[in-house]
């Protein structure tokens, strides 16, 4: 093999590696894939460099920052197969750090922490974890099937108790879009957000542009501030949601097998004790998952919801879809 050379990255690129690397070795490499890009100085300060092979490009790397979690850079190389264990990919990630130095010198950035996703058994794990990242975080796709779980009953069963405590909620409730950001903000404490603003949570999870078309939530038990024996003048809390991102249509007639799985994303007001977050948890699945499967993204760090997923899919009663997705960094 050839002195190779390095240089920064060129319109064309991604059609000319695209076709000498193949397919991508995960979902997480190809996500990635995409981030190759031309430099640019913010919104996302952004690097990227190619090595050449005799005028072929065979490997490139970025880094790159995000706005949502500034804690760490996002960091990708890859190397054509036929070039690995040469010593290519250290040098791209050698020279990813050092830019990643300048722009921190030149107040471009706020940091030079790297990061990076992969999948486990892959040789972007053993390169992650050869440049000294470590598992941070496990992301999984579950789908769980109509039925799974067993029915929730509030109070004495009254349609009434069941009406005041389950609710739809139009996505651009101030409620919805509060309890949304504040459980984001709790289950990435290990890459932190800081505080998200209500147009950042619509943005990102609940505005036409994500697909999000529909929220049911569980309420705590309505109360009364007079005593028992008054009619509670307010609706409970939100304990649970789950937001639906599910563009496809089931006919009443359609089986439930032969209906697509909804993506929903599901979540707990972080304020709620473990216990309690899990029975509501539960209970919001339960019902949603009645007649029609679901697909839920499960990090590890969602404790509630990952305490009631985690023994479904032990028994079989849930299942991974795909392979899982770890984040690497420092």
């Amino acid at each position: 093999m050839a002195e190779l050379t390095y240089r920064p990255w060129r319109d064309g690129d991604d059609l000319t590696l695209r076709e000498i690397w193949g397919d991508a070795e995960s979902s997480a490499a190809g996500a990635f894939r995409a981030a190759l890009a031309p430099e640019s100085e913010a919104n996302p300060w952004r690097r990227t460099i190619v090595a050449e092979d005799q005028g072929i490009p065979v490997a490139a790397g970025v880094v790159y920052s995000t706005a949502l979690h500034p804690g760490r850079l996002w960091a990708y190389v890859e190397v054509a197969r036929d070039h690995r264990l040469a010593g290519v990919g250290a040098t791209l990630a050698t020279m990813l750090r050092r830019e990643a130095d300048g722009a921190l010198a030149a107040g471009l950035v706020g940091t030079t922490a790297l990061r990076t996703k992969v999948a486990p058994g892959t040789s972007g794990a053993d390169f992650a974890a050869a440049m000294g990242l470590s598992v941070l975080q496990r992301n999984r796709v579950v789908e769980v099937g109509p039925g799974a779980l067993k029915l929730p009953v509030f109070g004495e069963g009254t349609e009434a108790e069941a009406t005041a405590r389950v609710q739809d909620l139009a996505t651009g409730s101030v409620e919805l879009t509060d309890v949304v950001g504040r459980y984001y903000e709790s289950v990435n404490r290990w890459d932190p957000t800081g505080p998200l603003s209500p147009g950042a949570v619509q943005r990102m999870f609940l505005d036409d542009l994500t697909g999000a078309h529909g929220a049911l939530v569980l309420r705590a038990e309505p109360s009364s501030a007079f005593g028992a024996d008054v009619q509670p003048s307010r609706k409970g809390r939100i304990e649970a949601f789950a937001v639906s991102y599910s563009q496809g249509h089931v006919t009443p007639e359609e089986p439930a097998a032969a209906a697509p799985a909804s993506e929903v994303f599901l979540g707990v007001e972080p304020k709620l004790p473990h216990e309690e977050a899990v029975r509501a948890v539960y209970d919001l699945l339960a019902l949603i998952t009645h007649q029609y499967p679901v697909l839920l993204e499960l990090d590890d760090s969602m404790e509630a919801v990952a305490a009631v997923l985690n023994p479904m899919i032990e028994v079989g009663a849930a299942k991974v879809r795909g392979t899982e997705t770890l984040v690497a960094g420092e």
